[in-house]
């Protein structure tokens, strides 16, 4: 995709504008740097495009690729050119906050992606003694319905198969009203108090539930 012009914003578009490579950026600087780790923060992209993406990410300066010493792969890490773009891509958020939300489908709410943040949102210092094990059990999914996170100290797990460990903190609701709660336009309080979520566990942890599982960083209230 080539425009012929000379002006910044249009060669900035070349780079930047193909399908997908502004949420691979996105994802590379929320700290993902492995393969598997990008297709996770973006399910829908097909391995081949992402491949290429990254080639051209490479190319243009925007990320070094090196291998993973004693392992299979490769890391993908951004370069100072690539985290510049953070502040920009805040205000992007921003914006899309307040003029995009409204056109938001029920396809939009993605199970996979809403865990892969929350997963990104635990705060274990936050958590007495920083252990714990938090069941998610979705109503309006069948492929994935329940899920676990499990924190130990600064690992954080999260799988769709029963750890056999005991549970600390269920949750029960609609994939749409915690990513919601999560993107900041409603609260907890609210969700339960309409009957939309059932919060159930130790009172450390359900009384304040953004204490140690923060909101996104666009959310406002």
């Amino acid at each position: 995709m080539e425009f012929g012009q000379f002006c910044p914003i249009a060669k900035t578009t070349e780079i930047l504008g193909e399908k997908w490579t502004i949420l691979i950026l996105r994802e590379l600087l929320m700290g993902s740097t492995r393969f598997n780790e990008l297709q996770r923060g973006l399910s829908m992209i097909s391995p081949a495009l992402l491949s290429k993406r990254l080639t051209s990410l490479d190319k243009y300066g925007l990320i070094v690729k090196k291998k993973i010493q004693g392992q299979k792969g490769y890391e993908y890490l951004p370069t100072p050119a690539a985290k510049e773009l953070l502040p920009i891509f805040i205000e992007l958020g921003n914006w899309g906050m307040r003029w995009t939300r409204q056109h938001l489908t029920e396809l939009d709410f993605d199970v996979d992606f809403l865990m892969l943040y929350l997963q990104r949102s635990i705060l274990p210092e936050q958590i007495p003694g920083g252990r714990a094990t938090i069941r998610f059990q979705f109503t309006d999914t069948n492929a994935h319905p329940d899920w676990w996170v499990m924190v130990n100290g600064d690992i954080i797990d999260v799988c769709t198969n029963d750890p056999c460990r005991e549970v600390d903190v269920y949750f029960t609701c609609t994939v749409k009203c915690l990513s919601e709660i999560w993107m900041g336009e409603t609260t907890y309080k609210k969700e339960i108090r309409t009957g939309n979520l059932k919060l159930v566990g130790h009172k450390s942890l359900t009384k304040d539930v953004t204490s140690w599982m923060s909101n996104c960083m666009f959310a406002t209230s």
